[in-house]
């Protein structure tokens, strides 16, 4: 990757884990309704599996899933304003931080309800198939998810049609609370269950936004060129506790200081370094993206309140509220 192409990476990573520091700090105000699940950590995997694919492929996330939603195209302020609950939110205040969506972008949702959206994914990759149109779903999900159902029925179904379907697993090494180590029977919980269904599973450096998008551009090739689905387990760690009720005592102090030494940021930072860019080049992309996040968090502030009358709107294609049986 040239160092116009990893700037490029760097700043949009930047702009990301702003976002969520604003978010963390508007909920500390009292600002941002319910919980939220912060990715901050995670924002090389967003960054560069978007970078490898197409406009118009889809993505699904989990409920951690503000880091996709802004590298798919929402803006950080439909983000923040939606965690605000405002009108002008991603999904006018009736998603909130677990649901961002914006389907006109490829951003097929986020979803509460661990691997829900699995098999979603695989349904719009046979979509894409019988449509012709080699576009490619790739499935986010966390290491907890590896332990259910809907994790192998994916990926079994998705291996007997050839799917263009990818399956990206952010292994940050906790399935909320639990170490995923200690209730796993395999080291890798994704890539080593992958070869069970007949599909290859790779590991790769999920902190390492150009490792990432590597991976991910190549595994999409493949997938675009028929010869189906893949497992990618990128391996990460989140700065915040699983939510934001949650202190992350149970972790410990010696893990959190050597994956906070493995930052995304600071790696980006390094590799930019080694292709002779300058540290004030370096420090304009740093000030767009807070300009950018200092912008958006004025703007969701002032946004209006929803409109109660909206309520029961966009339940149904035609828009209508009426009970369907």
């Amino acid at each position: 990757m040239d160092a116009t192409a990893l700037l490029d990476r760097y700043e949009r990573m930047n702009v990301i884990r702003r976002t969520e520091k604003a978010a963390h700090d508007l909920f500390l105000q009292g600002l941002v309704k319910g919980t939220t699940h912060l990715a901050a950590g995670q924002e090389a995997i967003a960054v560069g599996a978007s970078a490898a694919l197409r406009p118009d492929d889809y993505v699904f996330a989990t409920y951690r899933g503000h880091h996709h939603a802004l590298a798919r195209g929402a803006t950080p302020e439909e983000c923040l304003a939606e965690l605000m609950s405002r009108a002008t939110g991603l999904c006018r205040a009736k998603g909130g931080s677990m649901h961002l969506t914006k389907a006109a972008t490829g951003m097929l949702g986020s979803y509460a309800i661990v691997g829900a959206h699995l098999p979603m994914a695989v349904g719009a990759a046979w979509s894409a198939r019988l449509r012709g149109t080699e576009q490619l779903a790739v499935a986010f999900f966390g290491d907890g998810a590896t332990n259910i159902g809907a994790f192998h029925e994916s990926l079994n179904l998705a291996a007997v049609w050839k799917l263009p379907v990818l399956f990206v697993c952010e292994n940050n090494l906790y399935m909320e609370y639990t170490p995923i180590a200690d209730v796993t029977a395999v080291p890798r919980p994704a890539a080593d269950r992958a070869p069970a269904h007949g599909i290859p599973g790779e590991v790769v450096d999920g902190n390492d936004v150009v490792a990432v998008e590597e991976a991910v551009g190549r595994l999409a090739r493949r997938a675009r060129a028929g010869e189906g689905p893949a497992v990618l387990e990128a391996e990460t760690y989140r700065h915040f506790g699983h939510s934001r009720a949650d202190p992350a005592a149970y972790r410990p102090a010696e893990e959190v200081e050597r994956w906070l030494k493995h930052d995304p940021l600071d790696l980006a930072r390094g590799r930019l370094a080694e292709l002779g860019v300058g540290e004030e080049t370096v420090a304009g992309a740093d000030g767009r993206a807070r300009a950018v996040v200092e912008r958006a968090v004025e703007a969701a502030k002032a946004a209006p309140a929803p409109d109660p009358r909206e309520a029961l709107t966009d339940v149904w294609a035609d828009g209508g509220a009426a009970w369907r049986t």
